[in-house]
């Protein structure tokens, strides 16, 4: 009686008309909260399309309608904010939830997993596609495997359960053939009880769609393993569009005009194509010829721990990923054989702004960040300015909140990697396959493809794709 009141609650909070994926889905949640288990994983997979975020939206209404507690957690904070805004409640990022930065007692600069406090809490992660689980001894968070780590940290609170979210046609995390938080053998391993849900029927709102229907299609292929030319249907279909590298210019303008920086991306395949993008947007687009410029839109490259104190409502410490807007820049100057400059940014995912040193180098490097070998001597010349500390321990804690070693790496985020879009959403994006082999198509070429596809909530351009592309499915 009780599981199908709560399944009636959640058809009607998901303000459609389910389709059978749904409702199948929504009778296992309802059983999951009815039981209310705290010995099993829930796992929903959805595809582009297939009114997932409908569901996770559904069942965060019916929690608060049952009086049962609920946190959002999401891999980054560009994921984190999408995730709230349409489920209608604040979301944290996984690493701003699960640690505490250690005391200087413990071993200041890194994280500890944090004691979970929460009594019979629904922990909802969305993005799960994007959680890694590979040992990185050089982390600084707990155990370095943050699946294991956020299994841990739902569990050890009490009748606490975990309910993972994502598309497993997506990419998975850096350096993985699969997601591993998708995968079921690899959650079984947990010991846990898993429930696994799948929605595959596209919705029929999304049926006009054309960028939701062509990632349906690159999907199918993924799943088929059919490693052919995708279709892509833009005949029918207002919203996918293919364009010419001369045309380009005057789009990303409109695209600005109407849908500003926030709402405009452009998806490459490697950091030197992204580099080129920024340039040439910068230079003829916006005609700034400073090589930083207030109003720039930038992406921080690497973790940096040293910045934010421990708050409750802000992020605990600034990620790889986060986007921000160049708001002041003071000066310029030479250090240990590096260019900085004083900035003020503001970051939009949690509207707050940092002031610090910014390492001007990285800019323009094809690499993803400062090399390690540049980061070594960084550390050894920030170092030598410590010697007359006698205790070796010291001299490395004054390293490590130094604000040279702690400048911001930055890159500019007009143009970024489809790994560094993963988990936001934009009204327009643009995608340049790049340097793709054109006749050599790859389960990790279509999973990119489709990634880069479903970014968009309004449209998407193609650009400088070979006319091979674009020969209509029979519909």
């Amino acid at each position: 009686m009780r599981e199908t009141i709560i399944y009636n609650n959640l058809c009607k909070n998901l303000g459609n008309t389910p389709t059978d994926d749904q409702s199948a889905a929504m009778k296992k949640l309802a059983s999951y909260i009815c039981d209310n288990n705290n010995d099993t994983i829930f796992l929903l997979t959805g595809y582009a399309g297939t009114g997932k975020t409908s569901v996770i939206s559904s069942v965060v209404k019916t929690l608060d309608l049952l009086r049962m507690k609920s946190v959002l957690m999401a891999p980054t904070g560009r994921a984190a904010k999408v995730l709230a805004s349409y489920a209608g409640k604040p979301a944290f990022t996984i690493h701003k939830k699960i640690y505490r930065q250690k005391s200087s007692k413990d071993g200041f600069g890194s994280f500890m997993l944090d004691r979970n406090i929460s009594k019979d809490t629904w922990f909802i992660v969305d993005e799960a596609s994007m959680i890694s689980n590979t040992s990185n001894e050089s982390s600084l968070f707990g155990t370095g495997k943050l699946l294991d780590d956020l299994v841990e940290y739902v569990y050890s609170g009490r009748e606490c359960k975990l309910i993972l979210v994502g598309d497993s046609a997506q990419l998975p995390p850096v350096g993985s053939a699969l997601s591993p938080a998708l995968d079921p053998s690899a959650l079984g391993e947990f010991g846990f009880g898993l429930i696994t849900s799948e929605l595959k029927q596209v919705v029929r709102q999304s049926e006009t769609s054309g960028v939701l229907m062509n990632a349906t299609g690159v999907r199918l292929q993924i799943e088929e393993n059919s490693l052919v030319h995708p279709s892509i249907n833009c005949d029918d279909y207002k919203d996918v569009v293919k364009l010419g590298g001369n045309e380009l210019i005057d789009e990303l303008s409109v695209s600005y005009g109407s849908c500003g920086l926030e709402g405009t991306i452009i998806v490459v395949n490697s950091n030197k194509q992204a580099n080129r993008y920024n340039q040439g947007i910068r230079n003829r687009i916006f005609f700034r010829e400073e090589e930083i410029s207030t109003g720039d839109i930038v992406m921080i490259v690497k973790n940096n721990y040293s910045l934010l104190e421990e708050d409750e409502n802000g992020p605990g410490f600034i990620a790889n990923g986060d986007i921000a807007e160049v708001r002041k820049i003071r000066r310029f100057e030479e250090r240990y054989g590096f260019r900085f400059a004083d900035m003020t940014l503001y970051f939009p995912d949690y509207d707050f702004e940092v002031e610090s040193k910014v390492m001007i180098d990285v800019l323009h490097l094809d690499t993803p960040s400062l090399p390690s070998e540049k980061n070594r001597e960084l550390f050894q010349s920030v170092l030598a300015d410590y010697q007359h500390i006698k205790s070796r321990r010291k001299q490395l804690e004054a390293v490590r909140s130094d604000k040279w070693f702690n400048a911001l790496q930055i890159k500019f985020a007009y143009a970024v990697t489809c790994h560094k879009a993963q988990g936001g959403q934009w009204e327009r994006v643009f995608i340049d396959q790049g340097m793709f082999n054109r006749n050599e198509i790859s389960v990790d070429y279509l999973r990119w493809f489709y990634t880069a596809l479903t970014r968009a909530t309004d449209k998407v351009y193609l650009v400088n794709f070979s006319e091979e592309w674009f020969n209509p499915q029979p519909r």
